[in-house]
């Protein structure tokens, strides 16, 4: 705790910014820090100027309860956030609160909730939360919070469909500086962030830069810059945080203007010169499991890792290189820890890779690569050491998710967007397929006519059909066409990738009607022979009406026993006598061709002692009767 002072001190609760020299030069000028409310309370007068973080409101209660003198220094944006909270809270929302809940600003903003908060750092937090639809959020964020963090996080609550009012209290100038940021990082070699060890902001410009640009140092001052780190980098970056003071930014700048100045003298006066990025000619001097080492013509030796030869890691050096042999390859770090210049020879190749590959963007060219991944998002392809993304949505025209069986496989695709230094080289296989199958189903119907036969592959089956590709297009093979006789489930007759010969039964548009019904195979070319009357033949039961039984004497050619020539005996049903899949023996007493109409008796063979008048009267009557009640059923 500070120790009491006279009347007119000042005092700030908290440091009043997120930087140890601005904080230092405060407390030379007799600017003191309290860190809490005991240190509020253990003062008799003075001013406390509350911190541009701001704090939770019950501060203000402690303040001016002891009648202390009060500025407030929150930053206006803060303050907005708080009056959001306050409001919405007060109407039973529900607040989220997206930022480092260990922050002041966002302590500060718990304390003006009127209820619990929910504070989120993540996205993977914000996808284990669930709430009900009804439920009504708001969600502020930390005005330093990382600008695409807290989109993809407002986008999972989006897609969840809750009944969500999002605030978007990102500071403006923090989300310009961190788009500046991202887009200088990508340009440079080295980037410098400059800002205070407890600045959430400058430590997010810091993250942003590093993944942008790997070689990223974070400095207060001056004093923390070492040079030597920059003496290999061609071009260099530098941004600040929000609360860095401008003097100490002009010095940055200024030490970097001259000191590069100098160092760019110094490399035009020795060309021979090694530096990070610069591609050297050496011989291999030995060679080893895991690594080459090269006579690059500098004070140190030059190494190449397995790693740095090729992107397969289960090749042989010593099968893959040769000691006197020379090598092309670039310059990685000047020195590897060992005190040699470790060298790339993949990344040589990936530039030239990439080269070709931008000629076949501009050109619009079909290039091949093989699968060396296989991503959540889609196929990593290397094409020469170049890699190549396919997105999944564009590796096929037909949703798949299972992309495992394209590993290690050669792919066609073109490249529809090429942007290296964002590492984003796009593949699309998907336009390709849809113009060979355009092409394909043009070919097809231009050649194919009804009563064609055709050759194809059962590519789906269904309760009503089957569809067979034919090479272009798809032809459906209803139930009804697949068999003279009845097909109860084609499931059972047909399995995916089976190959079908069948006929073009009709065209309409893309539509294709097919079947297996060969006229050559039709059961009624011989069934005159086969079912001529007084014939006795063998069937098995199909099915049963009241007035009679469908028998089935081969597949496609049924035949009608009616109930009342089943037995000499009168029968009520059928099914009293007969059962489905019965095999009986009848006679026919009644054939028509033209209406595919077959009679059948059970009966005439019992009646031996009928003389042959009656029976052909019997038969006359069975047959007009069972014509009529046919009719009727069908």
């Amino acid at each position: 705790m500070y120790e009491q002072v006279g009347k007119g001190n000042i005092y700030t609760y908290g440091p009043i910014i997120h930087n140890e020299e601005v904080v230092k030069d405060l407390e030379y000028k007799g600017v003191r820090v309290i860190e809490n409310v005991k240190d509020i309370q253990a003062l008799e007068e003075g001013t406390v100027v509350i911190r541009s973080h701001g704090v939770e409101r019950s501060i203000y209660d402690v303040i001016q309860k002891k009648g202390l003198e009060l500025v407030d220094a929150t930053c206006p944006f803060v303050k907005k956030i708080h009056n959001i909270v306050d409001k919405d809270s007060s109407d039973g929302k529900t607040i989220i609160i997206v930022g480092n809940r260990n922050h002041p600003e966002v302590m500060g903003i718990v304390g003006w909730c009127n209820s619990e908060p929910i504070v989120l750092e993540s996205v993977e937090e914000a996808k284990a939360l669930s709430f009900e639809k009804h439920q009504e959020i708001s969600l502020v964020s930390q005005t330093t919070f990382n600008h695409k963090k807290f989109n993809s996080i407002v986008e999972i609550f989006e897609k969840k469909g809750y009944n969500i009012t999002v605030y978007n209290t990102i500071c403006n100038a923090t989300e310009e500086r961190q788009k500046e940021t991202a887009s200088i990082a990508q340009q440079v070699d080295a980037m410098i962030v400059i800002g205070g060890r407890n600045s959430s902001n400058t430590q997010k410009l810091y993250d942003i830069s590093k993944k942008e640009c790997g070689n990223t140092y974070y400095i207060q001052t001056l004093v923390d810059l070492d040079l030597a780190a920059f003496e290999s980098v061609g071009r260099v970056g530098i941004t600040a945080g929000a609360s860095t003071p401008n003097h100490i930014i002009k010095e940055v700048h200024g030490s970097m203007a001259e000191d590069f100045g100098k160092m760019f003298e110094e490399s035009l006066a020795d060309e021979s010169r090694i530096s990070v990025g610069k591609v050297v000619k050496g011989t291999v001097i030995d060679v080893k499991e895991d690594e080459i080492i090269l006579n690059i013509n500098y004070k140190a030796d030059g190494v190449i890792t397995k790693s740095e030869y090729s992107t397969d890691m289960n090749i042989s050096l010593k099968d893959k290189v040769q000691v006197g042999e020379t090598i092309e390859a670039k310059v990685v770090k000047t020195n590897d820890g060992d005190g040699q210049v470790l060298l790339s020879v993949k990344r040589v190749a990936a530039e030239k890779a990439n080269e070709k590959l931008e000629e076949a963007f501009n050109n619009e060219e079909v290039l091949k690569g093989v699968v060396t991944q296989v991503l959540d998002g889609g196929l990593s392809v290397t094409v020469e050491e170049a890699r190549v993304f396919i997105p999944a949505s564009l590796v096929s025209d037909v949703y798949e998710k299972d992309l495992t069986k394209y590993k290690g496989q050669e792919v066609e695709f073109k490249i529809t967007e090429f942007n290296p230094r964002k590492r984003r080289i796009i593949g699309n296989r998907k336009m390709l397929i849809e113009v060979e199958k355009k092409a394909a189903k043009e070919a097809l119907f231009a050649k194919i006519n009804v009563g064609d036969t055709v050759e194809g592959t059962v590519k789906n089956v269904t309760d009503f059909g089957a569809f067979i590709d034919l090479g272009g297009a798809d032809g459906l093979l209803h139930i009804s066409e697949m068999s003279w006789g009845r097909v109860e489930n084609p499931k059972k007759l047909f399995n995916v990738g089976d190959a079908v010969k069948a006929i073009i039964k009709d065209i309409q548009g893309e539509k294709i009607a097919l079947s297996l019904k060969f006229e050559d195979s039709n059961p009624w070319l011989t069934a005159a022979e086969k079912y001529a009357v007084d014939n006795v033949v063998t069937g098995k039961v199909a099915r049963m009406t009241d007035f009679g039984a469908f028998v089935e004497l081969e597949p496609g050619v049924d035949a009608l026993l009616h109930v009342s020539q089943i037995a000499k005996e009168h029968i009520e049903k059928p099914s009293s006598v007969l059962s489905v899949g019965q095999e009986i023996e009848a006679k026919v007493v009644d054939f028509r061709l033209e209406d595919k109409k077959i009679s059948l008796s059970m009966k005439a063979l019992l009646q031996d002692d009928v003389t042959e008048e009656v029976a052909e009267a019997a038969v006359e009557e069975v047959v007009e009767e069972t014509v009529e009640e046919t009719a009727t059923e069908e």
